[in-house]
């Protein structure tokens, strides 16, 4: 598949390629060069203080493990089964 750069740097995505990759406007995609090559990659953007309440509940699940307090699940549902608290 061809693309054109345009004025302002811009480039088209081919409609197979976003459809394939199931893109929409508004996406975000990290720019980056390797090994001689532009790609794009899609990504999501969360908010700071999401990422921040998330690297506190992390720092927390760390602790717990290192101190034997975090619980260990042999399955996905019996880890859902413990959240909902049936267990």
């Amino acid at each position: 598949m061809l693309a054109e750069i345009k004025a302002k740097s811009q480039v088209t995505i081919p409609r197979e390629l976003m459809k394939k990759m199931s893109l929409s406007e508004g996406d975000k995609l990290e720019a980056f060069e390797k090994d001689g090559m532009i790609c794009l990659m899609p990504v999501e953007v969360y908010p700071k203080k999401y990422i921040e309440e998330l690297k506190k509940e992390l720092s927390v699940v760390k602790e717990n493990m290192k101190e034997g307090r975090q619980p260990v699940f042999s399955d996905v549902d019996s880890m859902m089964a413990f959240l909902d608290g049936n267990e």
